[in-house]
C-alpha cells in the first residue's frame, strides 16, 4: 500500500523571510503619518512654550521660600531641560510612546491592509518584530527630542553654566549633560509598561485609538491608585511608583537603588506583554 505524502509547500525563489518588511521600509512609511508629524511639532513646541510662561509669569519660585527642581528652571540651560522632563514626564510623554506602540497593528487592520501584508507573504512574527523595533525607534526620538531642544532654547535664554541642584550646590555641565543622558534613558525604559500595554492592545483590537486610549487610560489608572497610600507596600509593585526614581540623578550623589528596581520592574512587565502580544497575533484569525 502506498502512502500519501503531502508536497512541501512551493516557496518563490529568492524569497527570504527575514528579509520582508525591512526595517527601513516600515521607518520610512512611521515617519511620514501625519501623527508622527504631530506629535514631532508638539515634543519641539514644548520648550518654547515653558520659555514664554517663563518669561511671562517671572522667575520661578521667587514668591515662596521653598526650593524644588522647578524654582531652578532659569539657572542654566542644563536645569531648563531637566524642567522639561519634569514637567512632562508624568503625562505628555507617555502619548507619543502610546501613540507610536499602539498605532502599528491596529492600524493596519483599520486600513484593511493587514491581511495583504500577511498574505505577500510576511510572517507574523517579523511583521510583529519589524513594528515593534520601529516604535521603540520613534519613542527614543521623541524622548530624546524634547531635552535636546530644550537644552538648547535653555542655554540661548539662560545661559551654559552647571547644574543648579534642588537639594543645594552644582554639577558641572559635563556631569550635567550625563545625567540627562541617564534621565533619558530611564524615563524611556519607565514608559516600556505602557508601551507593552498599548503593542498588546493594537493586536487585539482593530481600532488604533482604543489601543491608543486604553494605554494611557491604563497608564492612568497606575498613576492614581500610586496615590493610595492605604495599599502601603503593595504601590511597590506599581510602575507609577517609580516613575520619579529619575530624580535621584539630579542629587549630588548619584543614587541607583530606586531607578534599579524601577527599571526591574519595568522590563519585567514589558516583556510579559510583548510576549503576549506575539503569542495572541500568531494565533488570530486576521480578516481585516
Amino acid at each position: 500500500m502506498s502512502s500519501i505524502v503531502a508536497d512541501p509547500p512551493e516557496v518563490a525563489s529568492g524569497y527570504r523571510a527575514g528579509r520582508t518588511l525591512p526595517l527601513r521600509v516600515e521607518l520610512v512609511r512611521q515617519l511620514k503619518r501625519r501623527r508622527t508629524l504631530v506629535m514631532g511639532a508638539i515634543l519641539f513646541a514644548l520648550p518654547f512654550v515653558l520659555l514664554i510662561a517663563f518669561q511671562i509669569g517671572g522667575e520661578p519660585g521667587q514668591d515662596n521660600g521653598r526650593v524644588n527642581l522647578m524654582d531652578s528652571a532659569t539657572a542654566s540651560g542644563a536645569n531648563f531641560a531637566a524642567v522639561n522632563l519634569f514637567a512632562s514626564a508624568g503625562f505628555l510623554l507617555v502619548i507619543p510612546v502610546a501613540l507610536f506602540f499602539g498605532d502599528t497593528v491596529a492600524a493596519e487592520a483599520g486600513w484593511s491592509s493587514l491581511r495583504y501584508l500577511l498574505a505577500a507573504p510576511v510572517p507574523r512574527a517579523r511583521l510583529l518584530w519589524s513594528k515593534l523595533v520601529v516604535a521603540l525607534a520613534l519613542s527614543l526620538a521623541a524622548l530624546v527630542l524634547l531635552p535636546v531642544v530644550a537644552l538648547a532654547v535653555g542655554t540661548a535664554a539662560y545661559g551654559w553654566g552647571p547644574l543648579q541642584l534642588p537639594t543645594g550646590g552644582t554639577l558641572s555641565a559635563g556631569t550635567a549633560a550625563q545625567r540627562l543622558v541617564i534621565i533619558v534613558a530611564y524615563v524611556l525604559v519607565s514608559q516600556l509598561v505602557t508601551a507593552g500595554l498599548a503593542f498588546w492592545l493594537s493586536t487585539r483590537t482593530d481600532a488604533p485609538l482604543g489601543a491608543v486610549g486604553g494605554a494611557v487610560f491604563l497608564t492612568i489608572i497606575g498613576n492614581v491608585l500610586d496615590e493610595v497610600t492605604a495599599l502601603g507596600d503593595w504601590r511597590d509593585f506599581l510602575p507609577a511608583h517609580w516613575q520619579y526614581a529619575w530624580l535621584d540623578a539630579v542629587q549630588p550623589q548619584l543614587q541607583w537603588t530606586d531607578m534599579i528596581q524601577g527599571t526591574a520592574l519595568s522590563v519585567t512587565y514589558a516583556l510579559v506583554l510583548f510576549a503576549l502580544a506575539f503569542r495572541g497575533f500568531a494565533r488570530k484569525d486576521v480578516v481585516s
